[in-house]
Parts: C-alpha cells; sequence; structure tokens
C-alpha cells in the first residue's frame, strides 16, 4: 500500500510544476523591487498606462498572468524571476507587467487573451500585439529564448 501511494505521488507531483488550470480569473500583484536581484514589475491597474509607457521607451512589454492559488506561479517568482542575470536582462529590455488574474483588471484582461492556464506570459509590442506567447511555466533560459525571439520579431530580425 505504502509503495502504491509513493508511485501515485510521484507519478501526479510533477503536474504541477507544469501549469495550472481552471476557471479562476487573474489579478495583478506587488513585488519587491531590487534591481539586482528580481525583475522589477510595474504597478499599473490598466494595460495602456503600461503599453503607452513601452511606446514613450521605445520597450517591448513583458506580462505575467497568475494567481495566488498557482503553485507553479509561485516557483517562477522565486526561480526565474529572482536570477539575477534575468532580472538585469528583463529590466532593461522590457517594461514588466505582472497581471493577478482574479483581481482588478485582471478578469478583463484574462478574456481578451484568453488565458485558461497559469502562469501565462506574455511578450507585447507597444500596441498591445503578441509576439510570444506560453502557457505554463518556463525555466530561466526559455524566458531568455522567449524574450530573444519577441525582440527580434521587433526589430524584423
Amino acid at each position: 500500500m505504502r509503495k502504491r501511494i509513493i508511485f501515485t505521488l510521484i507519478a501526479i507531483l510533477p503536474l504541477f510544476f507544469v501549469n495550472c488550470s481552471g476557471g479562476k480569473k487573474v489579478v495583478s500583484k506587488n513585488t519587491t523591487n531590487n534591481v539586482n536581484n528580481n525583475i522589477e514589475f510595474v504597478n499599473s491597474s490598466k494595460l495602456f498606462d503600461v503599453l503607452d509607457d513601452a511606446e514613450e521607451q521605445n520597450k517591448l512589454v513583458f506580462v505575467d498572468f497568475y494567481t495566488d492559488w498557482c503553485l507553479p506561479c509561485k516557483l517562477m517568482d522565486e526561480e526565474v524571476f529572482n536570477d539575477r542575470e534575468i532580472a538585469r536582462f528583463m529590466n532593461k529590455n522590457f517594461i514588466n507587467y505582472k497581471v493577478d488574474a482574479e483581481k482588478s483588471n485582471g478578469p478583463s484582461l484574462v478574456f481578451h487573451f484568453g488565458a485558461s492556464t497559469y502562469p501565462l506570459l506574455l511578450f507585447l509590442d507597444e500596441k498591445g500585439n503578441v509576439l510570444e506567447r506560453k502557457d505554463g511555466s518556463v525555466s530561466q533560459s526559455e524566458l531568455r529564448r522567449m524574450a530573444n525571439r519577441a525582440l527580434n520579431a521587433q526589430t524584423g530580425n
């Protein structure tokens, strides 16, 4: 019986590290910003304001849709967004925006972008067009590859 329980846990546990699906909505999250160690996420209740800032600064927008109950979202906060090199790269090249799918403007953005899995990671141009999309969590290297593809799409390379 004990072997069966252990086997079941081993078989199910990886599912929690891929993504969270469900009927819940997304919300924005306040994070502690530290230029050296964390991706700096802007605090805004409107995506349009973030897009305006991106246009003024000639940057793309990185959007992280998350929920409070999403374990992969929390792991990304701890393991990916806190990586020093990723943070420096993302802060230099993007306006970073975190959206709680369940609060504030989150539900309307969830509807607009068709989010059903969290985290949902988007790279947007200054008009709000999706350049890169990933449903589910990513590693540091995969986030960097996505970001580079978005930057290349912006410059037409």
